[in-house]
């Protein structure tokens, strides 16, 4: 009988060092241009989701199967064709009961094309092969604003033995068909009508907020653009739909300075993936890494006494009960420790390399950035996720 008990005990020290990290001065650093395209967008002219509820067909035996709500939906649409049938009787193995979505473009017109993506609702295996029967799809406010109906693409592929044995690659009870809905109602936006327009940012930021006004006012004229907070800038634009229009494309081409993005270290604790931004700074510390593993080794030894001794008269040797008795192996292994420093205006990658060269794992990584974060020396947001 062994058992083996391995504690691992990582150390960590915070002292007086030289390791301090400086962001790049402004003449060393090119200024970043961004469209106004890539860091904003128009308030209300916005993507809508849609979403409904469909039957596929064709299947190859992949279907549902016998699904009640299946068969109710084949029993309701063989109906509408004047056939009365009992939905009991029906077999779906080749039919599947589907939910389809699809994101409604701003300013989709009636009759053009938006891609659909076909999921199976109940217990079909494959929609390899299927088509999706004309289904309504409607919007939060339970209005119709597409029709869906086509042949679906499946990446995926399952196949399943007499043995129950089944082998899937990717997802097969997912598919898209693209163009497979046809727009059938518009959907309003105040782009046209508005007397302003709003601009909101991707990312709230004052400092671009402002940049982004500014930007507008020396193109267009002062008293064109408005920041009203962090993330929205206010437009005013001009009255007609075909002056609105080239006025807006004439806003996301201008390219404006953008602040840079606040100091993080995002920290991935499953991968150990990390990465640090512009603007990181360490205060002087230094940082020393050492483990120590203790092993306990459990052996017990079994003594036999020897076996009874019986004569004609009498018993002579009497035997005994096996003998149990424990030994117990300790051995510590505890390598030195490692102390680190690094000099005034290393670079940023430096900081991790110098960490991984003493030999810490991801979940050491983690430790050591959340306790120079603790002691004050890492000047940024620590984020794990």
């Amino acid at each position: 009988m062994q058992m083996t008990f391995i504690s691992r005990l990582v150390g960590l020290s915070l002292i007086a060092g030289l390791l301090h990290v400086a962001p790049a001065s402004a003449q060393d650093r090119a200024p970043m241009t961004d469209r106004v395209k890539d860091v904003a967008s128009i308030g209300g002219v916005r993507s809508n989701q849609l979403v409904g509820y469909g039957i596929v067909v064709g299947l190859n035996g992949t279907g549902d199967g016998n699904v009640a709500a299946t068969n109710q939906t084949i029993q309701s649409l063989l109906q509408r064709f004047g056939l009365t049938v009992d939905a009991n009787a029906i077999s779906a193995k080749n039919t599947a009961a589907v939910m389809v979505t699809a994101d409604l473009p701003p300013f989709s017109k009636p009759g053009q094309k938006i891609d659909v993506t076909v999921a199976s609702l109940g217990k079909a295996s494959s929609l390899r092969g299927g088509s999706l029967l004309i289904t309504q799809l409607v919007g939060s406010d339970n209005e119709i604003y597409a029709i869906a109906q086509g042949n679906l693409a499946v990446g995926g592929l399952g196949i399943t033995g007499n043995d129950g044995s089944k082998v899937s690659v990717n997802i097969p009870t997912v598919g898209r068909i693209p163009g497979g809905a046809s727009v059938e109602r518009l959907v309003l936006n105040p782009f046209e009508t508005a007397p302003s327009l709003m601009l909101n940012l991707n990312t709230p930021d004052f400092s671009n907020a402002t940049r982004l006004a500014r930007a507008i006012n020396t193109t267009f004229g002062a008293g064109t653009a408005i920041a009203m907070d962090g993330t929205t800038v206010k437009i005013n634009p001009p009255k007609d739909a075909d002056k609105r229009v080239a006025f807006m494309s004439a806003i996301e081409e201008i390219r404006i300075g953008t602040s840079a993005p606040p100091a993080r270290v995002i920290v991935n604790s499953r991968t150990g993936t990390i990465v640090i931004s512009e603007g990181v700074r360490v205060t002087p510390a230094a940082v020393s890494h050492g483990s120590l593993t203790v092993r306990i080794k459990e052996n017990l030894n079994v003594s036999q006494p020897g076996p009874t001794v019986v004569t004609p008269t009498a018993v002579v040797a009497p035997g005994g009960a096996p003998v149990v008795t424990p030994n117990s192996q300790i051995s510590i292994d505890a390598p030195p420790a490692r102390t680190f420093l690094f000099a005034p205006d290393v670079q940023l990658s430096s900081i991790v390399d110098a960490v991984n060269a003493v030999g810490a794992s991801p979940s050491d990584l983690v430790a050591i950035l959340e306790a120079l974060k603790q002691a004050g020396a890492l000047h940024a947001d620590l984020v794990v996720i």
